[in-house]
């Protein structure tokens, strides 16, 4: 089982960047995108059910400037960041679970994560 992550990189304040997070092993129901930004705990960003293609995304300060979306004949889900801001900047990991979830205890599979760094 892996996951492979890609697409960070330094952007400045306003820019965009996509994430892509592909999956090999076997299938999952959800896969999300979590961050951790230094000295902070890894929170939820965003996940989307495989089979349904619902999404869920953190508070606000996610909402309306990230998209999470999915290739299931790619295995591959997407995370495009728009408006970024110096406050988004972090590692940034892929993970999957078996089942439909955004606790973060319950993702057993983990890719390596991506820096992600905004300049003001």
């Amino acid at each position: 089982v892996q996951l492979q992550a890609s697409g960070g990189g330094l952007v400045q304040a306003g820019g965009s960047l996509g994430l892509s997070c592909t999956a090999s092993g076997r299938t999952f129901g959800m896969v999300a995108w979590f961050r951790q930004a230094p000295g902070k705990e890894r929170e939820f960003v965003a996940a989307i059910g495989r089979i349904d293609g619902v999404t869920y995304y953190a508070d606000s300060s996610v909402k309306g400037r990230f998209t999470i979306s999915r290739d299931n004949a790619k295995n591959t889900v997407y995370l495009q960041m728009n408006t970024l801001r110096p406050e988004d900047t972090a590692v940034y990991y892929c993970a999957a679970a078996r089942r439909i979830t955004i606790r973060e205890g319950d993702y057993n599979y983990w890719g390596q994560g991506t820096q992600v760094t905004v300049s003001s």
